[in-house]
């Protein structure tokens, strides 16, 4: 947006025609959206990221009984460890609360298998919310990616053939220069736009799937926690 205000985008989109001028404003607003998002999603992410990272420290500290440990004092929002973390013991205290009904010995209640990969899907249907969550509207830099180059390429058109058509005009020098002028503006501009939007759209990514990886880490450590403390032993 800063471009618009050197002197030659200035004067080019002040001698462009009305097409011209749309093409100028459309690509700004382009450029305000992307912007905007791109602030957004890295706020998003660096705070999920953050807090997930306060919860990990609390669980370490907590976890031989990571199951009862208060939670009250922590934040919930923008936390995914801590969605991931809910899940599993809400999973694993109904499961708990269901086998010990079912159990001859009340005191002694425990995992099966089964019981742990019930947990773990759940688990993984958590985190998938999380990776849709982070992942919304991310399809909007996408299409600024490739909407602003063309929209850039029309002006382009545009200034030319207004330069071209304005030829056989006895004023041809300053027609001519404005056509030039905005297909050359529109051009540099539509790039301008694009540009920052790929490589914030490569980055956040790429960004985002490594945090799935590490929530999924997270996970094996809960489920790992969880067998050496509730899993039935198998005799043989």
């Amino acid at each position: 947006m800063i471009i618009l205000t050197s002197s030659a985008f200035f004067q080019a989109y002040n001698n462009s025609d009305i097409f011209g001028k749309l093409i100028f404003w459309g690509l700004l607003i382009l450029s305000i959206i992307s912007w905007i998002l791109m602030v957004y999603k890295v706020k998003i992410i660096n705070r999920s990221k953050r807090e997930s990272s306060i919860f990990e420290k609390i669980f370490d500290e907590k976890k031989e009984k990571f199951l009862l440990f208060n939670t009250d004092d922590i934040s919930k929002t923008l936390n995914p460890y801590f969605v991931i973390y809910s899940s599993l013991k809400e999973k694993t205290l109904k499961i708990l609360n269901k086998n010990r009904f079912f159990a001859e010995e009340k005191d002694s209640v425990y995992l099966s298998s089964e019981d742990i990969t019930l947990i773990e899907s759940s688990m993984d249907a958590k985190i998938a919310m999380q990776e849709k969550f982070l992942f919304k509207n991310l399809f909007v830099l996408s299409t600024i990616i490739t909407l602003a180059p063309f929209l850039g390429l029309l002006g382009t058109v545009w200034g030319i053939l207004i330069t071209f058509s304005n030829l056989q005009d006895t004023n041809i020098n300053n027609e001519v220069l404005n056509g030039i002028s905005m297909a050359l503006a529109t051009t540099v501009f539509g790039l301008m736009v694009a540009i920052p939007a790929v490589i914030a759209y490569n980055y956040l990514k790429n960004k985002i799937r490594e945090f799935i990886k590490e929530m999924f880490c997270f996970s094996n450590l809960l489920i790992t926690n969880l067998e050496i403390q509730y899993r039935k032993v198998e005799k043989k």
